[in-house]
């Protein structure tokens, strides 16, 4: 029998990363069954100009991600051997490369339409628009005034070298979304559900999410030792702690892209590395490190010598 998950009245703020997974989701229905429960719960979403700029910044990169694997639709080829041209097989394996074609044409189109005009075709996008529009408290959009006094904030935190701040970060971003969050815990009375896959806010470790010590800390000497804030990498997980319906095929669902975005996210980290490692190699101040150790060895082959 599954543990009962013990409900909490709390707010949610949702990354940038988790909404770009309801382009990954396969099933679609899946997808705009999360998207109806954002919908329907305006009021618990915790969400910025940020937010919204980060997701329609790479929005369209997702997508193109989708694309590629169109194109590998029906795009085995092959001479079939003249023995066997006459086969009924080879009738049916040329008719289904036509229907794969047409098909996949098709699919192409729709992405297409999708990309040029997102208000009418993408539902995910006219979705999360109704949420990034949404006139509430907990929205810090570009009507918002004290949008400035949390940017300040974030400017002084990013400065001071505070998480949520990545090595490579050279954008407040998501030190806004953290000074954010933490005014509307203020502002609200609520525990703060934060859902995200950004290792700068916290860790994964077997299957948990684990708060960064200092944000923990800073969380409850800021708003309250008793007041709670959770980080999970499971939207579906928030939804179920504030009583937000959730079917089973939500959460095997978003299971699936988790690992799949993970395996990407490792690809993604290895050429990255790959790419500073080989731009410090060109790079000036790393031949003169390598100048200057070849010029100590010299020196210890002299000595040596003497």
């Amino acid at each position: 029998m599954a543990k009962k998950i013990e409900s909490i009245d709390a707010l949610i703020f949702i990354d940038t990363n988790i909404l770009l997974d309801f382009y990954r989701i396969r099933k679609s229905d899946i997808s705009l069954k999360y998207l109806e429960e954002i919908e329907n719960h305006l009021d618990l979403i915790i969400t910025s100009s940020q937010v919204e700029m980060e997701f329609k910044k790479n929005r369209q990169s997702v997508i193109l991600e989708s694309i590629t694997e169109v194109k590998k639709i029906g795009t085995v080829t092959g001479n079939i051997p003249a023995i066997l041209s006459d086969t009924k097989a080879v009738e049916m394996i040329a008719k289904s490369r036509k229907e794969i074609q047409k098909k996949q044409k098709k699919l192409k189109e729709k992405i297409e339409n999708i990309l040029k005009n997102p208000t009418y075709n993408d539902p995910v996008y006219k979705s999360l628009q109704k949420l990034f529009s949404y006139n509430s408290e907990i929205n810090l959009n570009r009507e918002n005034k004290v949008r400035f006094t949390i940017r300040n904030l974030a400017k002084k935190r990013f400065l001071l070298g505070y998480p949520p701040r990545k090595k490579t970060d050279n954008s407040i971003g998501d030190a806004v979304n953290w000074e954010w969050i933490i005014r509307c815990a203020e502002n609200t009375g609520k525990h703060i559900i934060l859902v995200t896959r950004d290792s700068d806010f916290g860790c994964v470790y077997d299957n948990d999410s684990h708060l960064n010590d200092w944000l923990k800390q800073e969380f409850k000497q800021r708003i309250s030792q008793k007041r709670k804030i959770i980080l999970t990498d499971k939207l579906h997980k928030a939804f179920q702690l504030v009583e937000i319906p959730v079917t089973k095929e939500m959460i095997e669902e978003e299971e699936n892209v988790i690992n799949t975005s993970f395996r990407s996210y490792k690809s993604f980290q290895l050429k990255e590395a790959i790419e500073q490692l080989k731009e410090r190699l060109e790079s000036n101040e790393w031949n003169e490190s390598l100048r200057k150790m070849r010029d100590n060895l010299d020196f210890l082959d002299d000595e040596n010598n003497e």
